[in-house]
């Protein structure tokens, strides 16, 4: 299977088992139709490196006390909760970003964001790089997630903490190239969303992710069928097999 475009010395997680592998969550469903699945979240154990708060396609337009509590409880069991930006392949003004990341932070007290939708070339660089650095002046030290699918231009690697290098389905993934600029980083600047993962393939795909070097991960066996719904809205059917896994205690 083809994981890797190359096997360039010293990449991050190649033929290797001891990557510490964590969780990251892109978005569970609301709290009042996903109750059960945020609660499992913020119970101890899950190896979580963070959860995305998507209230409304963004933090919609009041505070939402269910989101406000469901955000807080997480918090509180020490897992970092993270507000979702859309900035719609570069549509959106810079104006709008910043405004939705401070109703983050003033309405959920978020620890961080997902730039969700970011474009990849070298063009919108200087753009992205002032949005990173406004929001690192909302608040201290920030975790900042760029939600590209794709591997980007290097230079986006500057600019976050993380890259989402992959966001997919399975069929793809299983034959998915790792860019060998990927390289010069850690396995935790690099996380993998995929979806339609079956029970049988979960070693195998995580197999996938420690080769290429992807520190955070989300695996679920929930389809988008076609793009008529979210696979990332509900928790895998295996999720305790998940954990087991990956193992526990690696929440940063």
């Amino acid at each position: 299977m083809s994981y890797l475009t190359g096997t360039p010395a010293g990449l991050a997680g190649a033929g290797t088992t001891d990557v510490r592998t964590g969780i990251g969550v892109p978005g569970i469903a609301h709290p009042l139709l996903a109750p059960a699945e945020w609660g499992d979240l913020a119970r101890p154990g899950p190896p979580l490196h963070w959860v995305v708060l998507d209230v409304a396609g963004g933090p919609g337009t009041r505070p939402d006390p269910h989101c406000l509590a469901a955000a807080g409880r997480l918090r509180n069991a020490g897992v970092r909760v993270l507000g979702r930006v859309d900035t719609a392949h570069g549509f959106r003004a810079f104006a709008e970003r910043i405004a939705d990341a401070r109703r983050y932070l003033d309405w959920y007290q978020v620890d961080g964001f997902l730039l969700d939708r970011c474009r990849s070339d070298r063009a919108t660089l200087p753009e992205i790089r002032r949005t990173v650095t406004t929001l690192r002046t909302l608040r201290d030290t920030p975790h900042i997630v760029l939600g590209h699918g794709v591997h980007p231009h290097p230079g986006y690697a500057e600019l976050a903490d993380q890259l989402v290098t992959f966001s997919g389905a399975w069929s793809d993934y299983r034959w998915s190239q790792v860019a060998e600029w990927t390289a010069d980083h850690p396995p935790e600047r690099f996380c993998h969303f995929v979806h339609g993962v079956p029970r049988s393939h979960l070693d195998e795909a995580l197999r996938i992710a420690r080769w290429q070097g992807a520190g955070t991960i989300w695996f679920t066996d929930r389809h988008d069928q076609g793009g008529r719904c979210d696979p990332w809205e509900t928790m895998p059917g295996y999720w305790d097999d998940l954990v087991s896994r990956i193992g526990t205690g690696v929440s940063e």
